[in-house]
């Protein structure tokens, strides 16, 4: 298929992410003089934004290239929950999927930006695992969901608490029953849990810290031999490990490529790994070959580099790119 009937299928692709939802929220100023109490500058306030983080930034890339999202979550019954439920009624993406839970805080983000530079991020979450009866009620929904027909589960692992190893390796079975390919955007905590997925996307810090190895990067045998340690360990289909200014690595048993970045005014890597599993997952559920998948979702983290924030791909955007670059 050409790039426009790739764009056209998107549209017809129902996607499941499940995963730890938070506000990423954002304080601007400008800064012209440091502080007479301790070295740190003096933002003068401006304006505050709220954006939706974690699993639902991705919610936001894989609807604006045009597929229907399905957003499963366990959150809080707080004032960051009403906040989420605001942004996504904004959005126009379903809140169905969410689960408030009294005992838990919604995770807020807070980044202070001055002149256009990321200064300091504030944290306000509870990363402790949710409860047997929250798993339960949450693997029902992803069960009755993928009976009514998903193209693709992407597992949005940010360590806040919503993908427990249980819930982990029950919504993979459910997945196979029904024959969905799974991806997964990992983190340390959970990081081998996920075995037998379609795609294992870590960056190379992830990589490391997962495998417990430490090592600069470079092309050749002793990276590849870190991936093929970790393959032996979670039995992929296709383990894609992106490599920030090197590019994105990409293999599965039978072939392997390494794919290189492209030049960039980069801005502000925040939210990038999100957009990267959002259009590797529409490529890998559209039937693209693993290659040109790694290819596009290159591009695509590259294009939300340029833009100062968490902000989602826009599919015109990246059309043009992946013409221009003969993708």
């Amino acid at each position: 298929m050409d790039n426009n009937q790739l764009f056209e299928s998107f549209k017809q692709k129902r996607i499941l992410i499940i995963g730890d939802v938070m506000v990423d929220a954002y304080l601007y100023g400008r800064v012209s003089r440091i502080s007479p109490e301790a070295p740190v500058p003096i933002v003068n306030f401006q304006k505050s934004e709220e954006r939706l983080g974690g699993a639902a930034n991705v919610a936001l890339n894989v609807a604006s290239l045009g597929a229907t999202p399905i957003l499963m979550s366990v959150i809080g019954k707080d004032d960051a929950a009403k906040t989420i439920f605001k942004l996504l009624d904004k959005n126009d993406l379903s809140k169905e999927g969410l689960i408030d839970s009294e005992g838990r805080t919604t995770t807020i983000k807070t980044r202070v930006m001055g002149n256009h530079q990321h200064l300091l991020r504030v944290d306000r979450e509870d990363i402790t695992s949710i409860n047997t009866q929250e798993e339960s009620a949450l693997l029902e929904r992803i069960s009755k969901a993928c009976e009514k027909g998903i193209d693709a589960i992407i597992f949005e692992d940010y360590n806040k608490g919503v993908l427990t190893p249980t819930l982990i390796r029950e919504a993979i079975k459910i997945a196979q029953k029904f024959n969905i390919p799974t991806t997964v955007d990992p983190k340390k905590d959970n990081f081998l849990e996920y075995k037998g997925v379609a795609l294992f996307k870590p960056n190379f810090k992830e990589l490391k810290e997962g495998l417990g190895v430490e090592f600069s990067f470079e092309k050749g045998k002793k990276f590849e031999d870190a991936v093929e340690q970790l393959d032996k360990e979670i039995q992929a289909e296709m383990i894609f490990v992106t490599l920030s200014e090197h590019g994105v690595f990409i293999r599965s048993k039978a072939e392997k490529h390494y794919i290189n970045a492209h030049y960039r005014n980069i801005t502000d890597v925040s939210g990038a790994g999100d957009t990267v599993i959002s259009v590797a997952t529409l490529c890998l559920a559209a039937g693209l070959e693993m290659e040109w998948i790694a290819r596009i979702a290159n591009l695509a983290g590259g294009l939300v580099c340029e833009k100062v924030g968490v902000v989602s791909i826009n599919a015109l955007e990246l059309l043009n790119e992946i013409n221009k670059n003969n993708c």
